[in-house]
């Protein structure tokens, strides 16, 4: 009898270290929350550039992160300055999707943010005359022109 609870007792705790092996890691809210702004931003691709933008009629940079954001169930600012405000530093190696990269253009500091898509690809409303584009960190325009990656706080 006693080997039996014994035996029953190493089969259950076998099965508890194996199902919590097999399991994913959880996301967390914030994760969950910057991929959806990330692939909501990335239907928008094709959707004319428009200064002041902030719809499928067209988008500026930051009207496109602050609409994906919204879509996804976030309020975020509407400048790209009030977007650094309220994010936090991340380095290059560990972004997610959903996180903002800032560029500077035209000697402007963060004049230009984007949405990471995860392979060093972002998403982007980039100036007059073009569309919502997907484009790649080592593009050397945007390589030579980038700022900073940065993390929004969802609290």
């Amino acid at each position: 009898m006693r080997a039996l609870v014994t035996l029953g007792f190493i089969l259950g705790l076998l099965g508890t270290t194996l199902a919590g092996c097999s399991t994913a890691p959880r996301q967390s809210d914030d994760e969950t929350i910057g991929a959806r702004a990330a692939q909501h931003a990335l239907a928008m691709q094709g959707k004319p550039y428009r200064y002041g933008g902030s719809s499928p009629k067209g988008f500026d940079c930051s009207g496109l992160v602050q609409y994906s954001y919204s879509r996804a169930g976030a309020r975020l600012p509407r400048s790209t300055e009030g977007l650094w405000d309220i994010s936090r530093s991340v380095s290059q190696r560990q972004l997610r999707p959903g996180d903002l990269l800032f560029f500077n253009q035209e000697g402007k500091r963060s004049s230009h943010v984007g949405l990471y898509l995860g392979n060093d690809r972002f998403v982007h409303a980039p100036s007059t005359g073009k569309r919502v584009s997907v484009t790649t960190l080592t593009d050397p325009y945007w390589r030579r022109h980038f700022e900073a990656a940065r993390r929004p706080r969802l609290d």
